[in-house]
């Protein structure tokens, strides 16, 4: 029995190892899917080394960041006090539906449904730090 409890308990680690590469392997492409969703939103916005404010502000380091803090960007009143510091949950809940999510942003954007989109969106701007730098 202990030996049949042990062989069971390696089975699952093997597999746990082989699923955590593919899920690197699937972030990888999350993030180049990411990039050609980006394009609905480079009118608006920038990332990367030498991003710069547009209509919208510019995005590298959103993972954390607080709403309404990009420097030199005349943000609305409802995001400067909005009180949310970006995350994943709160980007993905926020990019379905900018207006409901911070009512009086001047963020004119009706919102990306899709949950594998959004997904691939949060893979790629969540990958640049401040500087624009892709994380390491």
């Amino acid at each position: 029995m202990t030996k049949l409890t042990f062989g069971a308990l390696v089975a699952l680690a093997m597999t746990a190892a082989a699923s955590t590469a593919i899920s690197s392997k699937a972030m990888a492409q999350d993030a180049a899917a990411g990039k050609t969703s980006f394009n609905k939103c480079l009118a608006c916005h920038a990332i990367g080394e030498g991003a710069k404010n547009k209509v919208g502000p510019e995005l590298n380091g959103l993972d954390g960041r607080k709403s309404g803090t990009a420097p030199d960007y005349n943000y609305s009143d409802a995001n400067k006090n909005s009180g949310i510091t970006w995350n994943e949950a709160l980007f993905k809940e926020y990019i379905k539906d900018p207006k409901a999510k911070i009512p009086g942003t001047k963020m004119a954007f009706a919102g990306i449904k899709n949950e594998k989109e959004i997904n691939d969106l949060w893979a790629y701007v969540s990958q640049y730090d401040k500087d624009g730098k892709v994380k390491q």
